[in-house]
């Protein structure tokens, strides 16, 4: 999907988030204690390069512009599941297996949203001429 240039980076940062799915959700299924703490660990050190600037980059201009053309319940949405994430975050500081399957999966399930449904949105309201 060709994305208006307004939204080519934070589509592109989707990359990074669906790698930290990934290890998350590899780690929470082997079950291994070693595996869930290193994954956790790194999912913490990256998580404001990863995510945070992402998520304050979206919240500063794309969500109040969605707002204003009547996507409220998308960016209701989004915003929800960034304060979910953030919490998980915080609470990884001790992990476990269901902890990181959660954020695994919340994750994945953000990003394919985002993708299909907030980003889709955000070109027929925001850049119609795209």
């Amino acid at each position: 999907m060709k994305r208006h240039a307004a939204l080519q980076q934070l589509s592109r940062e989707h990359h990074h988030a669906l790698k930290l799915s990934r290890l998350a959700r590899f780690a929470s299924d082997s079950g291994h204690a070693l595996a869930i703490a290193e994954a956790a660990e790194k999912i913490v050190e990256t998580f404001a390069e990863a995510l945070e600037n992402h998520f304050q980059s979206e919240e500063k201009d794309l969500l109040p512009a969605l707002a204003a053309v009547g996507a409220g319940e998308l960016v209701a949405r989004t915003l929800a599941e960034h304060a979910e994430l953030r919490d998980l975050k915080r609470r990884l500081a001790e992990p476990d297996s269901e902890l990181l399957a959660r954020f695994a999966t919340l994750l994945y399930d953000h990003v394919r949203f985002e993708e299909r449904e907030v980003f889709e949105t955000a070109q027929k309201l925001l850049y119609p001429e795209h």
